[in-house]
């Protein structure tokens, strides 16, 4: 291939849905209504390589804000494997990502691992690994500080989620909670949230994300109450192996490690509470 008839561009919103669709070949199991609330979260934050008219290479370049961004998503055709053109959209991509974020913001990433020698050369520190854990949904029955999350009021949410997150993104969790097939709940004190979870449905199964909780009790209880949602189900959760409390929640529910990847930033991180995070919300956008 000439990489000078290579057009980076942005992509348009059925474009993302070829992108979901080739992470579904790639075996990452994206959920099934993930498209949409990807897009509100940052419509310009997708682009794509295009060559002789065809598309033929992906990638997310998602802006939190001006403080901090995101890369994922990013994907070239198979049979255009090897021949520069996952490098130039990369290193593009990368480049794009900083100037629409203020001096200074990190850029997060989860890379696959083999590939973390490559990143470090575009200028990104491994932080720790996230594991997807797989296992199956339960019967447990949610107890009364278990509530469904449409009865927090949105800023409440907001509010939590930026503490465990690191920044603010109300563009996505308006979509992400409210998502198709799906349950979102919240557990409870004394009116304050106390941890909050989603299930969404997949290509195969169900994956919890995120999972965030102040302390092992409360997660527990919620992952036994999203589990509980979608019983007898193929389940995963993408733990942070920085929070040891998250590992055995998931020793605790025999669930087995079967992909992961390595989170990465550009810059200095974004004061995320892995403590309180029992399961990172995607790959795709962090």
């Amino acid at each position: 291939m000439e990489l000078d008839e290579l057009t980076i561009r942005p992509l348009v919103r059925a474009e993302l849905d070829t992108a979901i669709g080739w992470a579904a070949d790639e075996g990452w199991n994206p959920g099934l209504h993930d498209a949409d609330a990807f897009w509100a979260a940052d419509p310009e934050g997708f682009v794509g390589a295009e060559h002789r008219g065809e598309l033929v290479a992906t990638g997310s370049v998602v802006s939190y804000g001006a403080s901090y961004g995101f890369m994922g998503l990013f994907i070239v055709r198979r049979d255009l494997r090897g021949q520069g053109v996952g490098t130039k959209l990369w290193f593009h991509r990368r480049d794009l990502l900083k100037s629409r974020l203020g001096p200074g913001a990190a850029i997060g990433m989860d890379g696959v691992f083999e590939m973390q020698d490559w990143y470090r050369r575009g200028g990104f520190e491994f932080t720790h690994r996230n594991l997807r854990m797989e296992g199956r949904g339960g019967s447990a029955r949610s107890g009364p500080e278990i509530v469904e999350l449409s009865g927090v009021p949105f800023d409440q949410l907001v509010g939590y989620d930026r503490g465990c997150f690191g920044c603010a993104r109300e563009r996505f969790l308006k979509g992400w909670v409210e998502m198709p097939e799906a349950h979102a709940l919240a557990f409870l004190r004394e009116g304050q949230v106390w941890g909050y979870g989603v299930v969404r449905r997949c290509r195969q199964g169900y994956k919890i994300g995120p999972l965030f909780a102040d302390d092992a009790g409360v997660a527990d209880a919620l992952f036994r109450s999203l589990g509980g949602r979608v019983s007898g189900e193929p389940l995963w959760l993408d733990v942070p192996e920085n929070n040891a409390a998250a590992m055995a929640l998931a020793e605790r529910h025999g669930m087995r490690e079967v992909f992961g990847c390595a989170r990465m930033y550009h810059g200095p991180p974004p004061p995320a509470s892995w403590d309180r995070t029992f399961g990172i919300t995607t790959f795709e956008l962090g």
